[in-house]
This record gives structure tokens, C-alpha cells and sequence, in this order.
């Protein structure tokens, strides 16, 4: 058995000593402004509606020790993975002495990005030309690179999107760190193999132009930035924006008594075998550092759900941001206390050729977990559980009149858990994708060949509570031409749990209405014919409840009763005491 003990530690220590801190400050929110910057240029040039829709996509800096800089407030659970990527494509290349200005590097190991090949990487590295009063040579100085990570609507998997696999080379093309531009010129061979090895070969190139011109246009911004303040005020600055980042996040565990937390719970199946799979989290709090210990879980997986170690990692940030990041912008300071334990050939460890196409479902339930474990030790200071999970389902097939290849995408909101202060909020993504949006319902039906015949607020769903949780989505899909459906639902089984009393929401479901009358449901299940005139249901969990049912204020739930969030009978059940 094998530990792995990821940690974060200081570059450069004392480099940050004698920086100006409201330079600091201007270069810290500039360099989230330049994030932002790439982030737009991706959203306008971006072909397919998974990208400028839903933004699943993430995109950030980061300097050559491949340290973040900056991110822009895009998908939580690949910013976490992003500097595996970096780190792994330029090795992929043969390191930072094989780079020129002008390359991008494509990249999509699963376990360098942590995740399902569709999510690739874009790598620009930035050179900086020197002023001659800086004294760093005529020669362009490597400063750092802008990374994009986003989602392919298909790169030659044996299917659009996968519940079944059972090794890596299933799930799709893998270009382990590749040139696209070699100093500035197109490796048109590359760019070939992409397009061979895609069923929607114009969505996906379409896709990576935008990628490209957005990662070019981050690293312009950054070059700008660079060239107003000079290097080494630069790199001082840095410095001490990662020793702020630093200082906030350990301030808030040392308040925090040391001990160790632990929490489990249990994955509903691999998707290919119907076994329910435990595991656990340990958290130790020791001063002002934190330790999130995974190893304690089964064997990585027959099926898909093996969970990478970058996206093992990222849960781990996603939770210590979600508690200890006073809602800033993180960048590397942030996560300098965390260390993150895995064991080599895990669940949330695995190795080649395990397959991990849906490694979101253990590092979602690994976020919840981390955050339940750590009930204990700040009473009242962390919510009841959400409804946990995306909620994936990927639709395709061919147009009806033309036969054209179509496909599309989107994870779906859930209710988050009730707090010690405020009832959940209804309807949010979960936090690993916090900042995707749903897709607008409009867009669905002009693109896709279904429509939307409910798209509602779940009355009763709410984890009943002195706050209670928030309420899940009902949505229904009348299918209007034949087509192919992969339902990537997760927390099927388990409901979401309720704190301090409070009691549990309802889990998340599935349920095809066949045109013959049969109704089927489905949790991971990929390549489900549906049939022109089925009609899918989708219901999507709610959070858990905090506090006795018994404490909520009456008034609460009369106006609940008025908005129709509860119905009667729900109210004489858990709240007879309002009527």
C-alpha cells in the first residue's frame, strides 16, 4: 500500500517581504480582472451551448512554479485540477525549456486532469520581453501560463458520455500533452487526429479555436499587467497575495479545536455493478493546518467512477475554500494549510487503465462529506446537506429531416441544506459547479428535439426543519424524435441528511414514461433509447433540514403554505404546531 501526501507549500519564502500592499491589491483584483477577460473571450467565440451556456468550463493563471495566480469564477471542481494540468502538459512536452512563445499544449490524461478525456486542457505559455531598466536581459522571460479547461461535446469515446466503462481507453482519445501551435504555427497533424476522432467534429474544433483565442487573450492580459508594474515588483506582489491567501484561511482553523473528524457514507453503485460502495473521510485539525485523509475506502473500482488524484485534491480546496475563503477569489496562498492524503490504487486514488468517466460522483460526496465531518468542530457553522450531486444527463442523435449528428449536455440544480441561521436555497447548482448556469429553457427547445412540459419548484422536497432545506427541480422532457439519453445520476439512494434534528431531503430520480405506458427508472445508465413521444422526468434532490421540525416559526410556514413550497398535508405532518 502506497500513501500519497499532496501538499502546498511556499515558493521563494520572504520573496513578498517589502511589498507595497496596495500595489499588491491593485495587481491581485487585476489579475482576477484578466481572468475575467479570458473567461468572456471563451463565452463569445465558443460553439457549443455547454460551454457559453452552461459554463462548464474553467480557466485560470498560474506563475512557472505552477503556483496559481488568479482564476476567474468559473467551475469549482476543475479549478482545483487545473495546476495537475499545467504541471503535466509541459512535462507532456518535455518542460518549460521546450517551450516557445507562440505554442499552445493540448492535454487530457485523465489522471493529470482528473477527469473524463471530454474535459481538455489548453496550455499557453507566457514570455514577457523585459524593459532594458528591469536587468533581465534582451531575451523573453517564461512569466507564466493561462490554462483553459473545458468540455468536449465528444472526442471518440465508445459513447457522447459514459456510465459503463471499464478501463480508460473506453472513455475516449487521450493526447497526453501535445503541441496544437508549435511557436505560433498549427501542427496540423494534431489537429487532424481531433478531427478523426470525433462524432461532432465542427462543434468540437469550433470549441478549441475559442479555447485557443481565449488562453491567447488571457495571456496578452497578463503580459500588459506585467509591463506596467515590471517583474520584480511583480513576483514581490505575488508573493504576498499568496502569503494573505495563506494567512486568512489558517486564521479561520486555528480558531477550530484540534482533533480529528470523520464522517462516511455510501455511493449508490460503479454503474456497472449494483453494489452499494462505503467510505470514509478523516479530517484533522492541528493548529492552523488541515488534513484531509481518503484512505480510508475501497480498492479503486471495476467501473467508472474511479476518482483521480487532481480531482481528489480539488474536492479537498473546494471544501476548505466553501469554509475558510471568506468568499474571495482563491489563488495557491489559499491552500497552502491543507495537505491531502490518498492511498496509490484507490477509489480516490487510481491508476492506469482504471476508468474514472464519471469521477464526479466520489468527489462530489467527498465535498459533503468533508464539510459533515467537520460539524463537530464548528457547531452551527456548516449546512445540512444539499441534494450532492450534478445531476448529468447528455442527450444525442441524429435530426430527423437532415441526419445530422446532434448532441447536448447540462447538469441540472439541486436544493442546498438548511443552516443554523436561514433555510436552504432552493434550485442551485451544487458547489462543485457553483458557477454553471442552468440553460435557459428556450435555448433547449430551439437547439434540441424535445420540450419542456415542466420545469417547477418541488413542493414538499425541503428536508422539514426549524430552517428547512432547500427545494429540488421537477423538469419533464417530451422527446420529439428518436434519440439517445446517458443519465449520470448520483445520491439516488441516500438521502440528504439533516443536522442538529433536522430531518433528511429527498433524493435525486430519474423516471423515463415510455410511449407504450412503461416507466423506467434510471440512475447511471448510458445509451437509453428514448423513443419519439417518451417524456423523461427528472427530479432533483433538496437539502436536508437544521434544527426540530417543531422549533420552526409558525409564520414560516404559513408563508410557505402561501408560495407553495409545502402543501397541507406536508404541514400537518411535520409543522402541526403552525396550524
Amino acid at each position: 500500500m502506497t500513501i500519497v501526501r499532496t501538499t502546498f507549500t511556499e515558493v521563494n519564502p520572504g520573496l513578498g517581504d517589502g511589498a507595497d500592499p496596495v500595489t499588491t491589491e491593485i495587481i491581485r483584483q487585476a489579475l482576477c480582472a484578466a481572468a475575467e477577460h479570458m473567461k468572456q473571450s471563451l463565452i463569445r467565440t465558443a460553439f457549443s451551448p455547454i460551454i457559453y451556456e452552461a459554463l462548464d468550463f474553467a480557466v485560470a493563471f498560474y506563475d512557472t512554479d505552477m503556483c496559481m495566480l488568479a482564476q476567474a469564477p468559473t467551475l469549482p471542481a476543475f479549478m482545483g485540477t487545473l495546476g495537475f494540468c499545467v504541471r503535466e502538459a509541459v512535462e507532456g512536452v518535455g518542460g518549460p525549456d521546450a517551450l516557445a512563445p507562440g505554442d499552445v499544449i493540448l492535454y487530457n490524461d485523465p489522471y493529470g486532469t482528473g477527469s473524463h478525456p471530454q474535459d481538455a486542457a489548453m496550455i499557453v505559455p507566457i514570455f514577457y520581453q523585459p524593459r532594458p531598466d528591469e536587468g533581465h536581459g534582451d531575451e523573453e522571460v517564461l512569466v507564466g501560463y493561462s490554462a483553459i479547461k473545458a468540455h468536449w461535446l465528444d472526442i471518440g469515446g465508445k459513447d457522447p458520455y459514459c456510465t459503463d466503462t471499464v478501463d480508460v481507453f473506453q472513455e475516449g482519445t487521450i493526447f497526453p500533452g501535445v503541441k496544437l501551435y508549435d511557436a505560433g504555427r498549427l501542427v496540423s497533424d494534431v489537429y487532424r487526429m481531433i478531427l478523426a476522432n470525433s462524432r461532432m467534429p465542427e462543434a468540437v474544433i469550433g470549441d478549441i479555436n475559442a479555447m485557443v483565442a481565449g488562453a491567447r487573450a488571457g495571456g496578452e492580459a497578463l503580459v500588459a499587467l506585467i509591463r506596467r508594474y515590471g517583474l520584480d515588483t511583480f513576483r514581490r506582489c505575488v508573493a504576498r497575495m499568496y502569503a494573505h491567501g495563506e494567512a486568512l484561511v489558517r486564521g479561520w482553523f486555528e480558531r477550530l479545536p484540534d482533533g480529528v473528524y470523520r464522517a462516511e457514507s455510501v455511493i449508490d453503485s460503479d454503474g456497472v455493478n449494483d453494489e452499494p460502495i462505503p467510505f470514509g473521510v478523516e479530517v484533522t485539525v492541528r493548529g492552523s493546518s488541515v488534513t484531509v485523509d481518503l484512505t480510508n475506502c475501497p480498492d479503486q473500482v471495476g467501473g467508472p467512477i474511479n476518482c483521480p488524484l487532481p480531482s481528489t485534491v480539488a474536492a479537498a480546496r473546494i471544501a476548505v475554500a466553501f469554509l475558510a475563503g471568506a468568499g474571495e477569489q482563491p489563488n495557491e496562498g489559499h491552500f497552502r494549510p491543507l495537505e491531502v492524503v490518498t492511498r496509490r490504487g484507490s477509489l480516490f486514488h487510481p491508476v492506469r487503465p482504471a476508468p474514472c468517466f464519471m469521477y464526479g460522483i466520489p468527489s462530489d460526496h467527498a465535498i459533503e462529506l468533508i464539510i459533515r465531518a467537520l460539524a463537530d468542530a464548528v457547531p452551527g457553522g456548516v449546512p445540512a446537506a444539499s441534494g450532492g450531486d450534478i445531476n448529468a444527463l447528455v442527450w444525442w442523435g441524429n435530426r430527423e429531416a437532415t441526419g445530422e449528428p446532434w448532441a447536448d449536455g447540462a447538469p441540472h440544480p439541486v436544493g442546498q441544506g438548511a443552516s443554523r441561521h436561514a433555510d436552504g436555497a432552493s434550485a442551485l447548482m451544487y458547489i462543485s459547479e457553483s458557477a454553471t448556469r442552468f440553460t435557459p429553457a428556450e435555448v433547449w427547445e430551439v437547439r434540441n428535439p424535445w420540450r419542456i412540459e415542466r420545469l417547477a419548484l418541488a413542493e414538499d422536497s425541503g428536508g422539514p426543519g426549524r430552517h428547512r432545506g432547500g427545494l429540488g427541480l421537477d423538469l419533464s422532457f417530451r422527446v420529439l424524435e428518436d434519440q439517445y439519453l446517458t443519465s449520470g445520476l448520483a445520491r439516488t439512494k441516500l438521502a440528504p441528511w439533516g443536522l442538529e434534528g433536522g430531518l433528511p431531503g429527498r433524493p435525486n430520480r430519474l423516471t423515463v414514461e415510455y410511449p407504450d405506458g412503461r416507466r423506467v427508472d434510471y440512475a447511471l445508465k448510458t445509451r437509453i433509447f428514448l423513443p419519439k413521444g417518451s417524456v423523461v422526468h427528472l427530479r432533483t434532490g433538496s437539502g436536508g433540514g437544521y434544527g426540530p421540525p417543531a422549533e420552526r416559526d409558525p409564520e414560516a410556514v404559513r408563508r410557505d403554505l402561501r408560495e407553495g413550497y409545502i402543501t397541507p398535508g406536508h404541514a400537518r405532518r411535520y409543522y402541526p404546531h403552525a396550524l
